[in-house]
């Protein structure tokens, strides 16, 4: 139910996600659990899913469109035909469910001639439209932007860039004086919040064998400085890096008893397996599905602090929840460490701070139906 008795979330999270019209998807909506994992055979649209996903939570996080649509034409549906003016585009949202209820924004994108957001919708829990934007100008910049006011001007206009998402850009323009403003104003934080609170992680393993140089401590998305965290975590998060090394014997070939850092004369760090009382295996000579385990699971464990991401610091932590987004999730993994990878997303998402959204093929799809817990979404069937 989604009327004002139904209850509502503590944390802002993306709990549906449609794809009007993306790439080879038409009118598709799925609903996104605490753990979902899209599965299919390849060419099914499963990296497409996530890469809309991905593409919803930039724009919440303030990039431009051609930021993050620099193949725009490649989004549009292959059969999609362009109208007189030779345009052609494609269409996008979710839905964030939150204090604020579920909340729906749903995006127009114009992808050629020239690529623009064309036509853009937040919806509240009611079905109240509070902002809708259109495109009236086609030589101008900008697009004529509507949100509700209530009070004694029920609506009001105003131009809006046409390269940025307009419900980011409400909490620069809304005064918050009236109750429609103070309710356009909570439904589009609640959007942003839910959007921007995501971490885009694909390991790559030919990037985390050699020794780095220790600095900040940000996990990047291609976990290349994977050593660089593990000497953070080590000093700074000793009881999570001690979780990190109960998890990596989990998944690990050989004993191990802890996971350590070696610092080197050039200055830089490495990462090494300890083995209790034999030779420390340093983590380059890893096999990938070993690395990629061992840096999902570290992504797992660490939360936004420890990952190079846009913090919302205005927002308490306790008021967030972090969604990872790992297209591959089965990428180089046998079935043990994919079943014990998929345990400690579900252990860890339990509580409500971190959620998962991935993809896997259909050889690792029976492993995460068997996983309790994990909402498996079959594309291509």
């Amino acid at each position: 139910m989604e009327g004002r008795d139904a209850p509502r979330a503590a944390r802002p999270a993306v709990t549906e996600l449609r794809l009007s019209a993306f790439a080879g998807h038409r009118s598709a909506v799925h609903a996104l659990g605490p753990v979902t994992v899209f599965a299919g055979p390849s060419g099914s649209g499963k990296s497409t899913t996530l890469r809309a996903y991905e593409a919803l939570a930039r724009l919440g996080a303030g990039d431009t469109l051609d930021e993050v649509f620099p193949d725009a034409a490649d989004c549009v549906p292959e059969r999609a035909r362009p109208d007189a003016q030779g345009r052609r585009g494609f269409r996008i949202g979710c839905t964030v469910d939150g204090p604020e209820g579920p909340v729906h924004l749903d995006l127009a994108v114009q992808a050629e001639p020239r690529l623009r957001i064309v036509g853009e919708r937040l919806t509240g829990r009611d079905g109240r439209t509070l902002l809708a934007t259109a495109l009236r100008d086609p030589g101008r910049n900008a697009v004529q932007a509507e949100w509700h006011t209530a009070g004694a001007t029920p609506v009001t206009r105003a131009p809006l860039p046409d390269d940025l998402l307009g419900t980011a850009l409400l909490p620069l323009r809304v005064a918050g004086k009236t109750r429609g403003q103070l309710e356009v104003l909570a439904a589009a934080e609640q959007v942003v919040v839910g959007l921007r609170s995501a971490f885009a992680c694909d390991p790559r393993p030919e990037l985390m064998r050699a020794p780095v140089a220790p600095g900040e401590g940000r996990l990047r998305r291609g976990c290349g400085n994977l050593a660089e965290v593990l000497h953070r975590t080590h000093t700074d998060c000793p009881r999570r890096h001690h979780r990190l090394a109960a998890v990596a014997g989990a998944g690990c070939t050989g004993p191990v008893t802890g996971l350590g850092v070696e610092e080197l004369p050039e200055g830089t760090v490495r990462g090494v397996l300890e083995r209790g009382g034999r030779p420390a295996t340093p983590l380059g000579r890893l096999g990938d599905g070993e690395l990629r385990y061992l840096a999902l699971a570290l992504t797992l464990l660490t939360g936004p602090g420890v990952l190079e991401m846009d913090r919302i610091a205005e927002v308490p932590d306790a008021m967030q929840s972090l969604t990872l987004l790992a297209d591959g999730l089965d990428r180089g993994l046998d079935g043990r460490q994919l079943g014990e990878l998929l345990r400690l997303v579900t252990d860890i998402a339990a509580d409500g701070h971190i959620r998962v959204a991935g993809t896997v093929g259909e050889r690792s799809a029976g492993e995460a139906r068997r996983t309790p817990g994990v909402t498996v979404v079959d594309l291509g069937v």
